[in-house]
């Protein structure tokens, strides 16, 4: 099962990073704030987006016992979102000793 997660969460870290990158290249997002700001649904999309990152930090915070760590994930998650959030879960996965599991990944602290 943790294998088969490396490898989703790696697909989905490669995907995300290529269309936020192809995207960028394409649009700027700060050139087009004013007229994507008064779309309901993109409003909607990025209340959606931080109540995942509240969820996703508050995870993080019981899992890791650094302050300055627990800072800097949470500044990547608000500014890289799923990019941030696939890679701390893939080092929170390749971290796993040979036999722990999900009860591991997602309980144990650090």
């Amino acid at each position: 099962m943790i294998t088969i997660l490396k490898i989703i969460f790696s697909a989905l870290l490669v995907w995300v990073t290529y269309i936020v990158v192809s995207t960028s290249l394409e649009s700027s997002l700060i050139e087009q704030w004013d007229f994507l700001g008064s779309i309901p649904w993109m409003r909607a999309t990025l209340w959606d987006f931080y109540a995942n990152i509240f969820i996703i930090a508050l995870w993080m915070f019981y899992k890791e016992k650094s302050v300055l760590l627990k800072i800097v994930w949470v500044i990547l998650f608000v500014c890289l979102g799923s990019i941030a959030t696939c890679s701390y879960v893939l080092i929170k996965l390749f971290k796993l000793k040979p036999g722990e599991g999900i009860n591991e990944l997602v309980g144990n602290r650090n």
